[in-house]
Parts: structure tokens; C-alpha cells; sequence
């Protein structure tokens, strides 16, 4: 009876430590790659230096990837898959094609950790930390991201048709859109000041400049020399998001909303006599608390739907299922 009872304890603490070890294993945590991988966070860092000192302006790219990432089946890198005989990926969504770039980064941050850690880091896991740093090499606040992601063997061409915010978005079609997501107005908004970076093409703000109200008539004269009324020649002409500082994370892009100097007609539609208006005012005056819901943020939107354990797989190839 003794040895019985002893095994008996025996085998329920080995079930506990197991449902235990399941459970942790489904969530993200900082230390992931902790044994398995510990240059990681280093080769990234040296991988996106090189990448800026190239194009600046692919920081903000990279961060953008991450947002087209998560939002489309969760952070699962599923659209950096390519379009190879009967798979259909998500590159030629309207909201990316010819828009979303940096995919040779990521590639090349994929290399680079599979010489030194080959088949233990996703891809997912890589566009986040890409974000990461591309946010404070340009300036921004830097954070713990949480890893274990796996990635997709799948991607959906409809949902990133359907699921990503238009430029042409209201306010309250913007506060849906993200609650749909687990994310708050708040993040929605302290998200939005990743805009403090990079550009967007005249096609996505020719509306905005030329038919709205809500916006300072100098700005978008001077924004219109750029950028003709009618789609054609002038559509992949590009113009900064932020005016002030383009190429430098801060909390300049609230400044100018208060100014009516948004870009995107979405952008302005946070300061435009609604429920955003005294948080835009805020962050403009304080970019410790902007810096602070970023980075919040960026973790909330990190876990919307992750792979993790068994799930998915570690893509060998970022472009690719294995």
C-alpha cells in the first residue's frame, strides 16, 4: 500500500508540474529565448542598425509590418508569407500591396539568428523585436517584448482586406475596429503616435487634403503641390506623417493633430471634437505618458492571438511553410 500511495503522489505532482509547464508554455515571457537563443536580442539590434543606417525611414516600416501583422489572424507572420503556387498570402491586400515593406529586413534578421540558432526562432517573434527596435533607434522608448510565438502555415487574403483600418476611417469606425482587436480607445490612440514616423503615398491623403474641413488650409495647400485631385502619376508620391520631426520618434504627430496638421483624414479624426480630443492634447504636452501607453500598447497588441507551443511551427524560411 505504501509503495502504491507512493507512486500514486508521485504520478499527481508529475500531472501538476505538467499542466503547470503547459500553462507557461502558452504564454509569452521576455526570457523565451533565454537558453535556447541568448544573442538574439543582439543580433536584431546589430541587424536593424545596419538596416537604418541604409534608409532611416525603415524603422517605421518595420513597425508598421508588426501593426499589418497582428491585426490580420494575430502576430503570427502570416504576411510575410509569399504567394508560391496555390498558397495565397497577404502582400497583395489592398492595405499592404505596394505599401507595407521591410520584408528584406526581416529576412535578413532570419538569417542572420539561424546561423547561430538554427530552428529555434520564429519568425513572428523577430517582426516583433524588429518593431521594437526600430522604434528606439529612431528615438522612441524601448521595452521587454514578450516571445514564444510560433508562426502561421497559413494566411488570409481576406481578412487583411477586411480586418485592417482604412485612412479613410471616422473615429468611432476607428474605436470598433481596435476593440475588436482587445485593444482601448487609449491604445488605439497612443498606437496611433507611431505615425511620428515614416510617410504615406497621395493616394491615401488626396481626399483628406482636397474634400475635409478639419484641417489647416495652408497645410494642405502646400500638400496638394505634391499630390494632384485626380488618381494617376502623382498616387506613390510620398509626404511625411509627421511634419515637424518625420524621421524621429516623439510626440511631435500630436502637436500637429492639435494644429490640424494631420495627414491621413484618420489621423485628424482624433482631434476633431471627440472622445480622443484631451488625450491628444495629453500626449502632445507630454511625451513621458505617451511614451508610456506606446509602449503598453505595443505589448497589448503583441498578444492579440499568438501561437504558442505545439501550434504553428518555426518557419526555416520567413516566406515560406516549411
Amino acid at each position: 500500500m505504501a509503495s502504491f500511495r507512493t507512486w500514486h503522489c508521485l504520478l499527481a505532482s508529475c500531472c501538476l508540474f505538467l499542466l503547470h509547464a503547459s500553462a507557461a508554455h502558452g504564454q509569452l515571457s521576455p526570457s523565451f529565448y533565454a537558453t535556447t537563443c541568448p544573442m538574439l536580442g543582439l543580433i536584431v539590434r546589430a541587424t536593424m542598425i545596419k538596416a537604418l543606417l541604409a534608409e532611416r525611414r525603415m524603422g517605421a516600416s518595420l513597425v508598421r509590418l508588426f501593426f499589418h501583422d497582428c491585426f490580420v489572424q494575430g502576430c503570427d507572420g502570416s504576411i510575410l508569407l509569399d504567394d508560391v503556387g496555390s498558397f495565397v498570402g497577404e502582400k497583395g491586400a489592398g492595405p499592404n500591396v505596394n505599401s507595407v515593406r521591410g520584408f528584406e529586413v526581416i529576412d535578413q534578421i532570419k538569417a542572420n539568428v539561424e546561423l547561430i540558432c538554427p530552428g529555434v526562432v520564429s519568425c513572428a517573434d523577430i517582426v516583433a523585436l524588429a518593431a521594437r527596435d526600430g522604434t528606439f533607434l529612431l528615438g522612441g522608448p524601448s521595452w521587454a517584448v514578450p516571445l514564444g510565438r510560433r508562426d502561421s502555415t497559413t494566411a488570409s487574403l481576406t481578412l487583411a482586406n477586411s480586418d485592417l483600418p482604412s485612412p479613410a476611417s471616422g473615429l468611432a469606425t476607428l474605436i470598433s475596429w481596435f476593440a475588436n482587436k482587445g485593444l482601448s480607445a487609449t491604445d488605439m490612440t497612443a498606437l496611433s503616435g507611431a505615425y511620428s514616423i515614416g510617410f504615406a503615398q497621395c493616394k491615401n491623403y488626396r481626399s483628406h487634403i482636397y474634400n475635409d474641413i478639419n484641417i489647416n488650409k495652408q497645410f494642405a495647400n502646400t500638400l496638394r503641390s505634391n499630390c494632384s485631385p485626380t488618381p494617376g502619376a502623382t498616387d506613390t508620391n510620398l509626404a511625411p506623417l509627421d511634419t515637424t520631426t518625420q524621421l524621429t520618434f516623439d510626440n511631435a504627430y500630436f502637436g500637429n493633430l492639435v494644429k490640424k496638421k494631420g495627414l491621413l483624414h484618420s489621423d485628424q479624426e482624433l482631434f476633431n471634437g471627440g472622445s480622443q480630443d484631451a488625450l491628444v492634447q495629453q500626449y502632445s504636452t507630454n511625451p513621458t505618458l505617451f511614451a508610456s501607453d506606446f509602449v503598453t500598447a505595443m505589448i497589448k497588441m503583441g498578444n492579440i492571438s499568438p501561437l504558442t507551443g505545439t501550434a504553428g511551427q518555426i518557419r526555416a524560411n520567413s516566406g515560406k511553410v516549411n
